[in-house]
């Protein structure tokens, strides 16, 4: 799909910003014909061509849900020892298939030439964290690099290894990010020309960190596939190289100094250390060097929830490619793993762990209380998973490694982390009852939650309803208090409902008190709008006027893509006309119609679901 878009891109747009574009506001637009040249053909292109590759087993990341803190492990793992015996004998061996061996990877990170422009990043012991969870919690503060990323390591070290001539004629990469800023200031500090390809949903902030640090910017594209896709093109017609951000032996090996230096920096008895998994190239590039050299260490990468694809390329023995994939940990919002990475990662990682958005929250919480130091939701990934990982398995006493990989947040998105963070660490509940419309059922309702602090109620009186829908949330529990409390309410005759882990109730729904209603063939979907000026329309347009929109509610996450909630009527007849409009619509989407949260606040309870 990425390549199509490239290939049929020619009739839009995309910007450009060079160094004498700094003072403006907003990018230069210009014709993307106008800069297009024919790419030059060879027989190897043709043979690509001519032999497409065997399309990938797509998953919804729904598939493989576990319990917070549960190590996912791939096909056929062995126990602890057998694991340790396996590691021996081969990590000492050859490449095997595709890819550069152990020892080739030992020595590479040993010879790395990443500190001609990065630092050598502090281990820190989390004296709270750790009190709290009986272990010793050390933090790799890559979020201190210049960038305040761990991205520039892999960058430097493949650009490093380029030849004259390659510097010469320049370097290209796509992303949204940190490997942006990671390979322009290593452009700079090499003296060769970068140019970045941004998608023209990055916010400002980031494309114009960019910029400052030298760097050629060109915004295209509404998603990251095809700001790769026309990367590679540009790529090919100007003779420059691509560094991409993690599926090069050379990136790996510059990440997998992190692990250099967290063997050299911690002695003694080391149980794991917990890394952040996007597409792998930092998990693989640490499992490569402290496997060869501490084989006993657990390296466990951690992954949200909604964007599991190394969970799941693991689980299925092969690389995979998500449905979609969650964007609130955009530092990770990757659909498939590098092929090396994974490659890496079957056999040399012990397994992955998954966490929620709400955990991501209350990590990067945990880690301004600890350190004053706001990382992104990437960055605290580790920090969620370690958490997570010794609280499922009561770990207890043992030196566990986390790495902050990344600070870059935007500051739009700290709204929602402060709603989240309190319900990610368990210090608030979100719940739902039914009270009847009659004298003195608030006060009941009152008794019923008994000391639990209520932090939040909202109720609108429905003078044709029996019963009123009352949201609330309550602060600081225990599991027990909390279970106690849901029992109270239903032996009097209350009906209740957590709606603490349900991401549609706590986005969009509890937004819509007094919502219930009675609306004929409504459809509820989740779309994904890319955040540029014309989205809006271009969804309108599709669906408008054929179908009345029956609810709509957007809420600003600081993300590329808004979350949206819509409500449309559409006649059974009609259903595959709608479907086929949302298809070619090309945002991402999904029914919320089955929801049990949807059927509880807005579903009228005398309404069929289709």
């Amino acid at each position: 799909m990425a390549a199509a878009a490239a290939a049929t891109g020619a009739a839009s747009s995309f910007a450009v910003v060079s160094h004498s574009q700094r003072g403006r506001r907003h990018p230069t637009r210009v014709s993307a014909a106008a800069a297009a040249t024919t790419a030059a053909s060879s027989p190897e292109a043709a043979m690509a061509a001519a032999a497409p590759p065997v399309p990938m087993m797509r998953v919804a990341p729904e598939t493989l849900q576990r319990q917070s803190g549960y190590l996912v492990r791939g096909r056929g793992a062995e126990g602890e020892r057998e694991w340790a015996a396996k590691v021996e004998a081969e990590v000492g061996g050859d490449a095997g298939e595709g890819g550069p061996g152990a020892m080739e990877y030992l020595t590479s990170v040993l010879s790395s030439k990443v500190y001609d422009v990065a630092i050598e990043s502090p281990l820190q012991l989390a004296t709270k964290l750790s009190e709290r969870l009986g272990v010793n919690l050390w933090i790799k503060r890559e979020d201190l690099q210049p960038v305040f990323s761990f991205k520039l390591r892999g960058a430097y070290n493949m650009m490093a290894k380029l030849s004259h001539e390659q510097l010469e004629k320049g370097v290209i990469c796509s992303s949204a990010g940190n490997h942006a800023q990671g390979v322009a200031l290593s452009a700079q500090r090499l003296g060769c020309d970068a140019v970045i390809v941004m998608p023209v949903t990055t916010p400002e902030i980031k494309w114009r960190s960019v910029e400052r640090l030298g760097a050629t910017v060109v915004l295209k594209g509404d998603s990251y596939d095809e700001a790769q896709s026309y990367a590679k093109q540009r790529c090919e017609q100007e003779g420059r190289t691509f560094i991409p951000p993690f599926d090069h032996p050379d990136v790996i090996t510059g990440q997998g100094t992190i692990g250099m230096e967290i063997v050299r920096q911690l002695q003694g008895p080391l149980h794991a250390i917990f890394v952040p998994v996007g597409g792998g190239g930092l998990i693989a590039g640490i499992a490569a060097y402290v496997k060869r050299v501490r084989p006993e260490v657990k390296i466990i990468g951690v992954e949200p929830s909604d964007a599991n694809a190394m969970a799941l390329s693991l689980c299925h023995g092969q690389r995979v490619m998500l449905e979609h994939v969650g964007g609130f940990a955009d530092g990770v919002a990757v659909k498939v793993v590098g092929e090396e990475t994974f490659r890496l990662c079957r056999e040399l990682v012990d397994g992955v762990v998954l966490v929620s958005r709400d955990a991501i929250c209350a990590s990067i919480k945990d880690m301004f209380e600890e350190k004053r130091s706001i990382l992104e939701p990437a960055g605290a990934l580790a920090l969620a998973g370690a958490e997570a990982y010794c609280k499922y398995y009561g770990l207890k006493g043992e030196n566990v490694v986390a790495i902050t990989s990344g600070a870059n947040m935007n500051f739009d998105r700290l709204r929602l982390v402060t709603e989240l963070a309190d319900v990610g660490r368990k210090r608030e509940a979100v719940l739902a009852t039914f009270l009847p419309e009659e004298r003195g059922s608030f006060k009941k309702f009152a008794e019923l939650v008994g000391r639990m602090n209520i932090t939040e109620f909202k109720y609108r009186y429905d003078c044709n309803a029996k019963d009123a829908l009352v949201l609330y949330s309550v602060g600081i529990y225990t599991d027990d208090e909390l279970r106690g409390m849901v029992e109270r309410m239903e032996s009097s005759k209350l009906k209740t409902v957590d709606l603490t882990d349900n991401d549609l109730a706590k986005d969009h729904l509890r937004y819509f008190i007094g919502g219930r209603s009675e609306i004929k063939d409504e459809l509820v979907y989740r779309f994904i709008f890319p955040e540029r000026p014309g989205a809006l329309m271009k969804f309108l347009d599709a669906f408008s006027p054929c179908w009345n929109i029956s609810l709509f509610h957007y809420r600003a996450q600081g993300e590329t893509g808004a979350n949206v909630l819509v409500g449309i009527q559409v006649p059974q007849e009609e259903f595959d006309e709608f479907k086929s409009r949302a298809d070619n619509l090309g945002y991402e989407y999904m029914s919320e119609l089955n929801n049990e949260i949807y059927q509880l606040l807005l579903r009228d309870p005398k309404m069929q679901c289709r």
